[in-house]
């Protein structure tokens, strides 16, 4: 194909602000699809976590066809935890379509994308969304976004940006705000997505150098390599060399070519530069390698990725309810799986801690890791987390730990409320304005800070709060900080919760539980009223006697029990608790069993987990 006619575009943009929806207009109206067929919604997010959720998770690669041009889309995550992803596929991009909310203009993770796409030069197609929004603001959002070019010093040429306005849900778009949206469609994004993002610059005739800068799975091929091809051509059956991120070179064959079509692969013989392909013949190969030519291998520069701030550590289960219900439950289940997953998210680091100690997990935050548990328990993995550590650096003899950049958005009544819980925080106040009916604050918090914070900001807003936050810097070390002051109610005995039981230890704090529930020794059931953990029998039945009066039974009334999703479980736990995740329940527990007095026994294969809230590099 010649590469005048190709166009790579990555779309980049904040969470929610519409990326997914302008793919689904882009392939409905490119005429990828007969009138008389059904498309499914959400086209590109094709994990059943990224449709329950409503947010992309991994990069997606598709195509459509525009007059006599391919256009290859790249639909990249929003979110800055999963910001890896976006890092390593602007490789595969000659422009982007950023994507801005008409209402509420630039956000923190706008920031954080178009900081990525700037660093490597990329030309940006500004897309103001969401303009049939009653609160839109579309020229002020233009002002914001080219005040945020400003801020990141992007080059003079690349000031001059384009810009179109845009409604992605109801399928049109103008290049004035004040022009007639009345019969209009997407073809003006069209028109200047070809006049404005250059065509891939690469030679054909030059020797092959491919990048991967994604990883897919076929059950029938194995590992696919997917990139772009920068310089010459690659065919099926070519030999040729695999360059590692080690510097080693390894030889291959290339078995299978894909391109994509709308976001399915066709076989292809052949692909020259500019084309976007799917490569299969490798089973060692991973992100960052190179595939080049035998007899001249030039390797393309390595991707380089930001550290990560967060780890867990992955544990054996080991409760008295181990084997009971998951299908992969032993240390080199946990180890084969946690290492696959490396192989298409670079983003993320595994460490060995030695037999029956675990692994230590890094990645950029605790949405990142508790989407890879999500991922683990469906797949029929059972294992133990403990509570997050952030990442601490120690530079000139000084420890330094990661702060995020916090954007909030409440109600004038909440204010006061939010503002106090962040000083607990130790956040540092960056800035405090007024849109609208709503007070916008800025504050520079710790990472470790914002651990489970989003759930009691959702309960203090009454769920009228936003909160956004991207990583800002390392900083000096903010102190000690609590992660909760109250105890939980743990079992003494192995048993089966009643009703009764549960209905008499309302009054002693929240249940997490209800009756009827199999639970052991040393399990957390529910969060005690007070500092401490209060040990309880949720067996414990009413007392029966054969003498029957009026007005002496009481009736049970059991409050609804608060149930936590994983996300508040792995929030709620202290240094001495862990979570236990099955494919069948998510449970909490200390991380030492009770005798039977109701004490804790230490056990020699848990003993020292987790031994403070951070971990120096």
């Amino acid at each position: 194909m010649d590469k005048k006619f190709i166009r790579n575009i990555a779309i980049i943009a904040h969470v929610d602000h519409g990326k997914t929806t302008l793919v689904d207009q882009l392939f409905r109206q490119s005429g990828m699809f007969r009138d008389n067929e059904a498309m499914t919604e959400r086209l590109m997010d094709s994990m059943d976590l990224e449709r329950e959720r409503g947010i992309t998770i991994t990069s997606k690669n598709g195509s459509f066809r525009y007059l006599d041009y391919v256009i290859n889309i790249i639909d990249t995550p929003g979110h800055a935890d999963f910001g890896g992803q976006v890092e390593r596929v602007l490789r595969m991009a000659d422009g982007c379509l950023l994507l801005v909310d008409a209402q509420e203009g630039p956000m923190p993770q706008t920031y954080f994308v178009l900081k990525k796409a700037l660093a490597i030069q990329l030309p940006v197609l500004v897309v103001i969304n969401k303009i049939d929004k009653p609160a839109a603001r579309p020229q002020w959002a233009v002002d914001q976004v080219f005040d945020l070019f400003v801020k990141l010093e992007a080059p003079d040429k690349l000031l001059d940006f384009p810009v179109i306005f845009a409604s992605a849900k109801a399928g049109h778009a103008i290049n004035d705000p004040d022009d007639p949206i009345e019969g209009a469609s997407m073809v003006p994004l069209f028109e200047k997505i070809i006049a404005h993002i250059p065509p891939p610059s690469g030679d054909p005739h030059a020797l092959l150098q491919l990048q991967v800068n994604t990883i897919d799975y076929s059950p029938y091929l194995g590992k696919l390599g997917i990139g772009k091809v920068v310089n010459g051509s690659i065919n099926i059956n070519q030999n040729i060399v695999v360059a590692k991120r080690d510097g080693s070179l390894e030889p291959a064959r290339i078995t299978k070519i894909f391109r994509f079509e709308g976001d399915r692969k066709v076989p292809i013989e052949t692909a020259s530069a500019g084309e976007i392909v799917a490569v299969a013949g490798m089973n060692d190969i991973n992100v960052g390698v190179t595939f080049t030519d035998p007899d001249d291998p030039r390797p393309l520069p390595i991707i380089n990725i930001d550290p990560p701030t967060v780890a867990m550590r992955f544990i054996p289960n080991n409760s008295p309810f181990a084997g009971l219900e998951g299908k992969f439950v032993t240390s080199s289940h946990l180890e084969e799986r946690l290492y696959r997953e490396t192989l298409s998210d670079v983003a993320l680091t595994v460490e060995s801690l030695g037999a029956g100690a675990g692994f230590k997990v890094s990645g950029r935050g605790e949405l990142h890791l508790s989407i890879l548990i999500e991922k683990m328990r469906r797949e029929g993995y059972e294992f133990q987390v403990t509570r997050p550590q952030v990442i601490m650096k120690e530079e000139g003899g000084q420890l330094q730990e990661p702060y995020e950049e916090l954007t909030i958005d409440v109600e004038e009544q909440y204010q006061g409320t939010i503002i106090e819980k962040l000083g607990g925080l130790k956040g540092q106040m960056l800035e405090m304005s007024r849109r609208n009916a709503m007070i916008r604050l800025v504050y520079k918090v710790p990472t470790r800070g914002l651990i489970g914070f989003r759930s009691e900001f959702l309960t203090d807003t009454k769920g009228m709060g936003v909160m956004n936050y991207v990583f800002s810097s390392y900083g000096p070390f903010a102190g000690e900080m609590l992660n909760r002051s109250r105890g939980a109610l743990v079992v003494k005995d192995a048993c089966t919760t009643v009703a009764y039981a549960l209905f008499n230890l309302q009054d002693r704090g929240s249940l997490f539980l209800g009756p009827g529930v199999k639970v052991y020794s040393g399990q957390i059931i529910g969060e005690h009223c007070r500092t401490g953990d209060l040990v309880v029998n949720p067996s414990k039945g009413k007392q029966l006697t054969n003498m029957r009066a009026s007005g002496t039974d009481e009736s049970v009334t059991l409050t609804p029990p608060h149930r936590l999703s994983l996300e508040d479980c792995i929030a709620f736990i202290n240094d001495d608790e862990l979570v236990e995740v099955t494919p069948a329940a998510i449970r909490l527990r200390k991380r030492n069993r009770l005798n039977a007095g109701g004490r804790p026994v230490r056990e020699g294969t848990q003993s020292g987990i987790m031994p403070k809230q951070y971990a120096v590099m």
